[in-house]
């Protein structure tokens, strides 16, 4: 069995109109929910072998904050391919993932994430920022992945959390 976690970056930034998007930071909302989405994936699991980020700032940001709340000691990786990826690309990237590796993250952007749940579950599920789902498989091999196989455990938001959180 194989499990995918998908995370989306948390809130960033518009603050600073002059940044490129790929540089734009977390909004102070972001930089409170992702801890909040790393405390939780500790309490439910499974917990990631490895996580692989697109190297946008709010991205990077984004799994430093989960991984350092959830105590996570996976290997990270930034793979450029990541940042601005179809549900497409994102499918080649999984198939090419190390068969070691029971469990792994994926922490990106939409529409491509939203787009790969669909894809990989047939659930049309909304990903708001910092959302992370869990995929679950009956694969041995990573390149085995198909349309449609996979299994939505759980969908995890900040609003879900509570605790104040401003509106999605």
């Amino acid at each position: 069995m194989k499990t995918l976690l998908l995370l989306r970056h948390a809130k960033s930034s518009w603050d600073e109109p002059s940044l490129r998007d790929f540089d734009r930071p977390l909004a102070p909302r972001g930089k409170r929910d992702a801890p909040r989405i790393g405390k939780a994936l500790s309490e439910r699991g499974p917990l990631p072998d490895l996580a692989i980020s697109s190297p946008a700032a709010r991205t990077r940001a984004t799994i430093k904050a989960v991984m350092a709340s959830a105590r996570l000691e996976a290997e990270l990786q930034v793979e450029e391919s990541v940042y601005g990826a179809s549900s497409a690309e994102l499918m080649k990237l999984i198939g090419r993932l190390p068969g070691e590796k029971a469990c792994v993250m994926i922490v990106g952007h939409n529409p491509g994430l939203e787009d790969l749940v669909a894809r990989l579950t047939g659930a049309t599920e909304r990903m708001p920022t910092a959302a992370l789902a869990c995929v679950e498989f009956q694969i041995e091999r990573w390149k085995d992945i198909e349309d449609g196989e996979g299994k939505l455990v759980w969908l995890l938001t900040p609003k879900q959390l509570g605790q104040g959180n401003e509106k999605e």
